[in-house]
């Protein structure tokens, strides 16, 4: 569609096509026959469509038995943004837009330029958002994407060049900001990059919501449900609820394409076997997103010994004890505890923990620990029953999915999880979710009289840690004090 500007990714792509994805039932037969060799028929192998996938991801463990589904991402076969409507055990697809008009792409392209990696530094973008002012946000609109009354938008391809070329934009976007893209080994972050970042956070927010109001207008549903990437934008989704359009709104909280996994698997089950759903007596049927592996006392112990490591072992109530005295006293804990967290965020089985009354704190993880920018904020978990006394708001919050502003008489207590603009991406914890870091958390509260901790994922740039070797290779190479397996103690 593209010729002749768009060989460069042609020639790229269709090697791949020829060898593997054109054939890839026949590939995942062979696999499976690896497995089982009296395993006879490829009928029994089914595809999902992309933006199917993240609906069914977001709608089917949701607690509503009707529900609106927005899905928005970069690109999943040809749709980047999907309106879909869910009821029972049943997902209707009402509208899409289509590649290359995506807000993913968009929101990637303007990653590409401020010199973050496409697919992992949208994170950083959004973090260095609040040290900026949109000032930019009318020249993007004006330039870059035209954006109707119902949230539908057209990008313009002239500024472009991931349809065409090996790079996310051309040499027209990089005149029209009047500014080469950053190259991280030559330039510092300044002031532009900031308010670049400020002004496409604004653009997105306001798409998401325009897309929301034209959704609750249009099909008059109280819910909403929301997956694809786009939907870790978690201060996006933050301004979605103090909208207050929908009566209830639950996200997918693997909303990227791990998400997809899961959602693939549910529209077999709902859509295709025509299986009923159970609705949870719990908030949701996502288990916390507490779905990954999980490792004995006996295992953790085998891993401790094989190492040589100096250990105690203690009851769970004696273990919760020491912990909360070694965090209140300024010490980082590598918590790992029961099964792992499906999805980016550490909930609480895969974190590090510590004070965020230390208002040191911040610093200190991210120079000793994680070894990454100086900007870039920790999350706060906080007990639910406390959460409407410390951040404005009572949405439950359980998946670190949404922004909430810390109250203003209670940001000094806490400035380590107090990012620059006043907000906090927040986890509420219960008991019925996790009952372990539930307790943590009420320990602390009655020493300090904060029901909190700065929680973050237990990793340095790596993937989060999984088993307990990948949790002491982690802790041997940075600077945390403490690691807690279990109810096994490890100090440094």
């Amino acid at each position: 569609a593209f010729a002749p500007k768009g060989f460069a990714s042609f020639s790229k792509a269709m090697p791949i096509w020829i060898k593997e994805k054109l054939f890839q039932k026949n590939l995942l037969f062979n696999k499976l026959r690896t497995h089982d060799k009296n395993y006879k028929s490829d009928e029994n192998i089914f595809f999902s469509d992309h933006h199917l996938s993240h609906a069914a991801s977001a709608f089917f463990p949701s607690n509503f038995k009707e529900a609106a589904i927005l899905t928005l991402d970069a690109v999943g076969e040809w749709t980047t943004t999907s309106i879909s409507l869910g009821k029972e055990n049943t997902i209707k697809l009402e509208e899409q837009i289509s590649f290359p008009h995506s807000l993913g792409l968009l929101y990637s392209s303007f990653t590409y330029y401020l010199g973050f990696k496409v697919n992992s530094g949208e994170y950083k973008m959004m973090g260095l958002a609040p040290y900026g002012k949109p000032i930019y946000k009318d020249k993007i609109l004006e330039h870059l994407i035209d954006i109707k009354d119902d949230g539908s938008f057209r990008l313009n391809m002239k500024y472009f060049n991931f349809q065409r070329g090996l790079t996310m934009i051309n040499s027209e976007f990089e005149k029209l900001f009047d500014n080469k893209r950053r190259l991280p080994e030559e330039e510092q972050l300044n002031q532009f990059h900031m308010d670049i970042a400020s002004s496409i956070q604004v653009v997105t927010e306001d798409i998401v919501i325009k897309i929301s109001r034209y959704i609750k207008r249009k099909y008059n549903i109280n819910n909403l449900c929301l997956a694809g990437g786009v939907c870790l934008n978690c201060v996006a989704n933050g301004k979605l609820l103090e909208a207050g359009i929908f009566d209830k709104i639950w996200i997918q909280p693997a909303a990227g394409d791990a998400g997809g996994a899961l959602g693939a698997a549910l529209a077999f089950w709902h859509v295709h076997l025509k299986k009923e759903r159970i609705l949870s007596t719990n908030n949701d049927n996502m288990k916390g997103s507490y779905l990954g592996p999980e490792y004995s006392d006996e295992e953790i112990n085998k891993a401790l010994v094989k190492l040589g490591a100096n250990f105690s072992i203690y009851s769970q109530n004696e273990m919760i004890d020491i912990v909360v005295s070694e965090i209140s006293k300024g010490k980082s804990i590598g918590w790992f505890q029961g099964k792992m967290e499906f999805g980016p965020r550490a909930l609480g089985n895969r974190s590090i923990l510590a004070d965020p009354r230390n208002p040191n704190m911040k610093d200190i993880i991210n120079k000793k620990i994680k070894r990454r920018e100086s900007f870039r904020p920790f999350a706060p978990s906080v007990l639910s029953k406390f959460q409407k006394d410390w951040f404005e708001g009572n949405f439950d919050n359980p998946y670190m999915s949404s922004l909430a502003t810390v109250k203003k008489n209670k940001r000094s207590f806490v400035p380590a999880i107090t990012h620059t603009d006043g907000t906090a991406r927040i986890q509420s914890v219960d008991s019925k979710n996790n009952q372990r870091y539930s307790s943590l958390l009420d320990f602390f509260f009655k020493l300090t009289g904060v029901p909190i901790l700065l929680n973050t994922s237990f990793n340095e740039n790596e993937p989060i840690v999984n088993s307990p070797n990948e949790a002491i290779d982690c802790f041997l190479r940075t600077d945390m004090d403490i690691l807690v397996l279990n109810n096994f103690i490890i100090k440094r």
